[in-house]
């Protein structure tokens, strides 16, 4: 029953991040949903010089999946916390300091 309940709140937080990924995306401009693409972009290379290549294809059937399992829901619930963090900067507009 605790698993179940577990489930339940991560589909819940996936949603909530989904929903508000949304929103973000449908007051955006195509020049901010282009910005947001290209830093997430940066972010992913990055990722690949640190831990290697990520396989797309499997990415893509998860992305895509009609059941997805928890380690794959948790998996894009975090991908779509950093959408939001990003597009959210973005519209909003970031703080941005140059460090040197």
């Amino acid at each position: 029953m605790k698993q179940k309940a577990l489930s339940m709140t991560n589909m819940y937080r996936f949603n909530q991040y989904l929903t508000l990924a949304n929103q973000l995306a449908s007051v955006a401009t195509k020049d901010d949903l282009a910005e947001c693409a290209r830093l997430l972009a940066i972010n992913v290379a990055h990722y690949q010089s640190v831990y290697g290549s990520l396989p797309l294809d499997e990415t893509l059937e998860m992305a895509y999946s009609e059941s997805p399992n928890q380690a794959q829901i948790d998996m894009m619930t975090n991908g779509l916390e950093t959408m939001v963090g990003v597009l959210g900067g973005i519209v909003q507009g970031f703080d941005v300091k140059p460090s040197h």
